[in-house]
């Protein structure tokens, strides 16, 4: 369980986060999740990621949701609802499997489970989506936002990480900057409010091991950071939070894989 440095040190995590992800549209989630992971099990740090990631959304509806682009909701947020369940299933049915090897080093037992390993091997991938020149600027015509909806649904659901996949393919839609960053907070909160339907279960099974005080105290601090982050830090580029969020998502994975996360 988190003591107060730890508090301190996960409040200050969303705070940034969120303040320097507000424009992007994504990367709270990859800034969160590994945060969580140092005190929780995997499958419990997205879950309760996504429970922050939630309410921040919901407080960013109210700054910008009056932007939001009713016709791309419709085509590409009812598929990411439908498809986060699936994900998110899969990454509860994945979590009770046992772990498939183990190994020792400086008298500590490291268990690699599937689990772990999968979400490794995805965070891998997006992390050359956010680090590859080639990869970092794809993007997708606008006919595809059936198909855009239905994997980022499905890749949010399973490991958290569906914002920069989502950006892919709402930037060639056209749409003013107010209308790109209001529309996608509707869509990840539709897909939020499908996996955390399904997260539920993961959660109210180690309901004792959480704390309402600090997912109140992270959710406020993001809060904050959105707040400060819709007004001053609009000079944030792009392409740095890429990198960012790329890096990170190396470090977990490796963390991951090596099962010390």
């Amino acid at each position: 369980m988190p003591d107060f440095l730890d508090y301190l040190l996960i409040c200050a995590v969303a705070f940034l986060a969120s303040g320097m992800t507000f424009f992007s549209g994504f990367g709270l989630g990859t800034l969160m999740v590994p945060v969580f992971a140092l005190f929780f099990p995997i499958e419990i740090a997205i879950a309760l990621t996504a429970i922050v990631h939630f309410l921040n959304n919901l407080f960013k509806l109210v700054l910008i949701g009056r932007h939001a682009d009713k016709s791309i909701i419709l085509r590409f947020g009812i598929p990411s609802m439908i498809a986060a369940v699936l994900g998110a299933w899969l990454l509860s049915s994945l979590a009770h499997l046992p772990a498939w090897g183990q190994y020792q080093l400086n008298d500590h037992t490291f268990f690699l489970t599937p689990v772990k390993s999968i979400i490794a091997v995805l965070m891998v991938i997006f992390a050359l989506f956010d680090l590859v020149p080639s990869l970092k600027n794809l993007s997708f015509p606008p006919r595809f936002l059936p198909l855009g909806g239905l994997l980022s649904g499905f890749f949010g659901g399973l490991s958290g990480n569906q914002g920069a996949l989502r950006s892919a393919f709402l930037v060639k839609t056209g749409i003013p900057k107010e209308a790109f960053i209001a529309t996608g907070v509707v869509i990840a909160c539709l897909i939020d409010v499908s996996r955390l339907a399904v997260y539920s279960q993961n959660i109210l099974a180690v309901q004792e091991q959480l704390d309402v005080a600090l997912l109140v105290a992270v959710t406020l601090s993001a809060f904050m950071g959105a707040f400060l982050g819709s007004r001053l830090l609009k000079k944030v580029t792009i392409h740095f939070l890429q990198t960012l969020v790329g890096i990170l998502l190396l470090l977990v994975a490796l963390g991951l894989g090596l099962g010390w996360l």
